[in-house]
């Protein structure tokens, strides 16, 4: 069953799944689709070509889907697309993509948005990821998954949070963080691997220990990046039931091209 509430407004091409809710007065744009279950609060808006997947919970006064904030875009269908389980607290704003990148904003899924966050054109963002209040992401910005980013933390566009990165509070990230890291500061500066985080998910200590061994290696011996990915890559020759974990550190730094955040 859909329930809209009477002051609600949703154009008639919007496509609502069963047992999504409209609170009091929101708006539902005509190239809207929302997944079943999801649950819309008061005041909030959601238009442009926008995907939503299912169980999503939108508090009041969210604003979804609308235009980038780019005097570059003109007008082109660009996208938004968000996965299942996420919720965005009061107040949160999410544009679509532009035709300088993909496209299409997109976030996946389980992740917890909290008030006053913007997320801005053409951010990727993984799943289960954390955005205290007041994070501010400009465009191009990708997140992955598991990443905390605390509150007031403001992002450079086209920056890279590597997954399972935690960011203190109210720090400004300018270039990429790599996969396990843990800092704050202005500019960020880490301080070393998300240990406690990992845990909690499932990394062995083995895996950690490792991880601890890659963050000395990359910040601790005086070797720039390109230095740093051969050493690394025996590192995990040294402990192949490891591999993927370090991996995953490597092909990051291979990919980062606004170089990497410093201590």
């Amino acid at each position: 069953m859909i329930q809209i509430h009477p002051t609600a407004i949703v154009a008639p091409g919007a496509v609502l799944e069963p047992g999504v809710s409209v609170g009091p007065y929101s708006l539902i744009g005509e190239h809207v689709s929302i997944g079943a279950g999801t649950r819309i609060g008061s005041h909030c808006v959601i238009d442009g070509q926008t995907r939503i997947g299912p169980d999503n919970h939108f508090y009041r006064f969210c604003s979804i889907g609308g235009i980038p904030q780019d005097k570059k875009y003109g007008g082109e269908p660009t996208a938004l697309e968000i996965g299942a389980g996420n919720t965005f607290r009061e107040y949160v704003t999410i544009n679509t993509g532009t035709v300088q990148d993909v496209g299409t904003t997109r976030l996946g899924d389980d992740n917890w948005i909290m008030a006053y966050v913007h997320i801005a054109h053409d951010c990727q963002v993984g799943s289960h990821v954390v955005m205290a209040n007041g994070v501010q992401l400009a465009g191009h910005i990708h997140v992955g998954d598991w990443a905390i980013l605390g509150g007031l933390s403001a992002v450079h566009q086209f920056v890279r949070i590597g997954a399972h990165a935690m960011v203190g509070g109210t720090s400004t990230i300018r270039q990429d963080i790599p996969p396990y890291m843990i800092g704050a500061g202005d500019p960020f500066r880490p301080v070393g691997i998300n240990a406690e985080g990992l845990g909690r998910r499932g990394y062995t200590p083995a895996e950690i220990l490792v991880l601890k061994q890659c963050y000395k290696i990359l910040y601790r011996r005086q070797l720039n990046v390109e230095q740093a990915i051969p050493v690394l890559e025996a590192l995990q020759v040294d402990h192949p039931d490891e591999r993927v974990a370090v991996q995953a550190l490597i092909d990051f730094l291979q990919a980062s091209e606004r170089g990497i955040v410093r201590p």
